[in-house]
């Protein structure tokens, strides 16, 4: 129940996203260094990608996703089957970051290993510790990119 739950919260933020953007989006007025450190944890965990090292990509997942695959395993299932463009990019830029209905979403457009150009809508999630941790990403057509 909590994956289709989280599953439906993603499909909505990303309609309203790609749908709306003028309306449904606000850009975070985030300090640098808030952004700074939720492009350090996206960069981080692509990187573990790259090196196959699962357990470390793993650590980047909000509690909400670690709960849904509960192992490293399964959350590298995942994302090898579904996620090739973040699993193996050829090249990464980042968008701007910005407020979706309460989320912030971090815009990521990445080309796959095919050379195919997606966006990557990355929900952060930020720990009582402080931290950001990824708590969701889906995969978009590419928006004009600025």
């Amino acid at each position: 129940m909590a994956l289709l739950a989280h599953l439906l919260r993603l499909l909505v933020l990303a309609a309203v996203l790609i749908a709306a953007p003028a309306v449904a989006q606000t850009r975070s007025n985030l300090p640098a260094a808030e952004r700074n450190a939720i492009q350090t944890v996206i960069e981080s965990q692509l990187g573990a990608f790259r090196a196959d090292d699962g357990e470390r990509a793993f650590s980047y997942a909000a509690p909400n996703i670690r709960g849904i695959f509960r192992t490293a395993d399964n959350f590298m299932t995942m994302v090898r089957r579904g996620y090739q463009p973040v699993y193996r990019p050829r090249e990464v830029r980042f968008g701007d970051l910005v407020t979706v209905e309460a989320a912030l979403v971090q815009k990521v457009y990445v080309t796959g290993p095919d050379g195919s150009r997606h966006l990557a809508l990355y929900v952060m999630e930020q720990q009582a510790d402080g931290r950001w941790l990824i708590n969701g990403c889906m995969l978009a057509e590419p928006e004009d990119e600025v």
